[in-house]
């Protein structure tokens, strides 16, 4: 069985005379036949893991485990192992049927059994009738295939994955996912997938492992992930467009932000008092337009807003919202405190530059610990029925 376990693992180097610490005191317990991905910003640490997995990189400390055997200082070719890389580094030579047999040919493998496993990758990837095709007469899905098929004929106890897809353009990505996924079904085996690429994340991976700064912020299904975010990194880094963060302080009966407030009961939330400065998150979805009030679960008060910038994508319209005054230049900074991602439908008749009433929908208030970051909550109780309206910029729904 394809378990894969580390166990406080860290990885330190020397640059000039500083230490870096690339990877910090990892456990992670990855159970046979999921799909893991590590993501996170450029230089989290999320590839220094993988190699470490693979046997590329030494740790400094801790140990790796592959199945019952620990790997830690064994070499790549022993752990059982095979890499797919964003640089797929085919021969050029060669044809696809000896690209894919390459590694089984120096093994010494029968040509039998190395027909078998070709035509088996080949098969699984659908490579088929172009076995006797060179590289350059393939697209870059086709060659991404081919190296992901020189993986499968060895057969490993795990597949590694390091940004297969970086180079591919859009729509062949969300077709390659989609390969990935099957991939994954047909062949029954444990795949740690490294990305930057959120929605591959989200799309791909029975679990999701967060990384910032080499340590691990968060490891759950990629929902929980989205829901229930452990600490304002990961509610920051997970979700596209990014989650809303203000700051707000805790009175009696609200949390008061710079620019409007929101009836909150700190009774209502362990751990919370009067004075308490905390994060409040809110994604952009949840926040709508003051006439879709009445759709809206547990809705706040009505806040003023004006208009910035509109971004149409399609299926949705990004508008980004001003608070307070509701002025801005190339010359005035900006703070998160003063403005809202708000998520409309394509059919909306906002345009930029008009004063917009929002309401939030107090069910997916996100709240944070402002000086640690760690999550307090993640829905806020329901407005009793016939209590007051929320925030000091509320109007009547007259």
């Amino acid at each position: 069985m394809a378990r894969v376990q580390l166990e406080h693992v860290t990885k330190r180097y020397d640059d000039q005379g500083e230490v870096v610490t690339a990877v910090d005191d990892m456990n992670l317990d990855i159970d046979h036949g999921e799909f893991i991905c590590f993501v996170g910003p450029s230089g989290c640490g999320k590839s220094t893991t993988m190699e470490t997995i693979a046997g590329l990189t030494i740790p400094s400390e801790g140990k790796v485990f592959i199945g019952d055997r620990e790997v830690t200082n064994l070499p790549p070719k022993d752990r059982g192992i095979a890499m797919v890389f964003q640089n797929i580094a085919l021969f050029p030579h060669m044809d696809v049927y000896d690209n894919i047999s390459f590694g089984l040919r120096l093994r010494d493998y029968p040509q039998e059994e190395i027909d078998r496993r070709v035509e088996r990758a080949a098969d699984i990837v659908q490579l088929e009738g172009m076995l006797g095709r060179m590289p350059e007469e393939m697209s870059g899905g086709q060659r991404q295939r081919v190296a992901i098929a020189r993986a499968i004929v060895r057969e490993p106890d795990v597949f590694l994955m390091d940004e297969p897809l970086a180079n591919l353009d859009a729509k062949l990505k969300v077709h390659m996912r989609t390969e990935l996924q099957r991939l994954h079904k047909e062949l029954d085996t444990t795949i740690i997938y490294v990305t930057h690429d959120q929605e591959e994340a989200m799309t791909l991976s029975d679990r999701i492992a967060v990384l910032n700064s080499g340590s691990l912020q968060q490891i759950d299904p990629p929902l929980t992930c989205y829901n229930e975010p452990d600490n304002l990194f990961v509610a920051g880094f997970i979700g596209s467009p990014s989650m809303n963060f203000i700051s707000a302080t805790v009175s009696e009966n609200a949390l008061e932000t710079p620019n409007f407030s929101l009836e909150f009961d700190p009774k209502t939330v362990s751990g919370v008092g009067v004075g308490d400065e905390l994060t409040l998150g809110i994604r952009p979805e949840d926040i709508y337009p003051a006439h879709e009030k009445s759709e809206v679960p547990d809705p706040s008060g009505t806040i003023r807003t004006q208009t910035d910038i509109l971004e149409p994508m399609g299926d949705e319209i990004f508008a980004y919202l001003l608070l307070g005054e509701g002025e801005t230049s190339m010359d005035q900074e900006q703070t998160t405190d003063d403005q809202l991602l708000m998520s409309i439908e394509p059919d909306s008749d906002i345009e930029e530059d008009e004063e917009v009433q929002v309401v939030i929908d107090r069910r997916n208030i996100h709240l944070f610990d402002s000086a640690s970051g760690e999550a307090i909550v993640h829905k806020l109780e329901p407005i009793g029925a016939g209590g007051p309206t929320a925030g000091s910029e509320a109007e009547s729904d007259d």
